[in-house]
């Protein structure tokens, strides 16, 4: 079974609000025997945009190739986690991912201080060569960030490098933070996108930040296979589920879910330019 996400305006069957998943690791082994299945299920429950981010080299080829069957959107770039692997030779391809039509948007990239995989300089370098690359090719970027618990350096850093790098376009994405980093991240002209992480302990500041984001800049993801949010498999997310992040999402700004739907996918393809050349079909592709 081959599934599809469908545009605009088309029939999806048993769904009456409209949905996108703007960051969904489809291409992760948990996805590797049943991903047109995901797809299709996600369709079922309205999910209209799925953007299934790289975190290197060989994740950002995985995205590509779900997006040339037409399933996803893709992006390549490396994760802070990765960043200490890799080499020259490496990012010459990465930006050659980058840059291909299938790509709209440059990551995952950005900063985890966390657990620390890699040393902050490391991150740092990495981080940077994302944002220039994004700004070279006009492609938003999308940014991870996490601090140890109760401190806010990788926040305070990343924000930082944004606007040295001229403040390129960008999402922060599973929104983690203090509320004055998000405002600050608004002023920087970046979006914000809120995944299963909200329902977590420690996460209260995100039912504050829902409620200032422009709903031009605002997004929702599953951040599948991980961050399952209350009712879906603890073991594996998948992008069905940002139906139960975004109905919180709706309560938090007092909108009712057809709008807020509404105003999901016009974000996500104001901010991803490109995949308004690369509509996504409403048909299976044949076997």
């Amino acid at each position: 079974m081959a599934g599809h996400i469908p545009g605009p305006g088309l029939n999806r069957p048993n769904a009456a609000v409209r949905l996108i998943d703007s960051h969904a690791h489809l291409q992760a082994d948990a996805f590797a025997h049943d991903v047109e299945d995901v797809l299709a299920a996600a369709r079922q429950k309205g999910v209209e945009r799925v953007l299934s981010p790289g975190w290197d080299l060989v994740s950002s080829q995985g995205s590509i190739s779900l997006a040339q069957r037409q399933q996803v959107h893709a992006s390549a770039g490396v994760h802070p986690h990765q960043a200490v692997q890799v080499d020259g030779s490496t990012w010459i391809a990465i930006s050659d991912l980058a840059s291909r039509p299938e790509v709209v948007a440059v990551g995952e990239t950005g900063l985890d201080y966390d657990r620390a995989f890699s040393s902050r300089e490391v991150q740092l370098v990495n981080l940077r060569r994302h944002l220039l690359l994004g700004s070279a090719l006009d492609k938003p970027v999308i940014l991870h960030c996490r601090s140890k618990p109760g401190q806010r350096d990788a926040q305070d850093d990343l924000l930082r490098e944004v606007e040295a790098a001229g403040r390129p376009a960008g999402v922060l994405h599973s929104f983690s933070g203090p509320v004055d980093y998000a405002e600050r991240a608004l002023e920087l002209g970046l979006a914000i996108s809120f995944s299963g992480l909200v329902f977590r302990r420690g996460e209260e500041s995100s039912a504050v930040v829902a409620r200032l984001v422009p709903a031009d800049r605002l997004l929702v993801e599953t951040d599948s296979p991980y961050l399952s949010p209350p009712g879906a498999p603890r073991r594996r997310n998948e992008p069905l589920w940002v139906a139960v992040t975004a109905d919180w999402l709706a309560e938090q700004r007092g909108v009712e879910a057809d709008a807020l739907g509404n105003g999901l996918v016009d974000a996500y393809d104001g901010l991803f330019k490109a995949a308004r050349n690369r509509s996504l079909p409403s048909e299976p592709a044949k076997r």
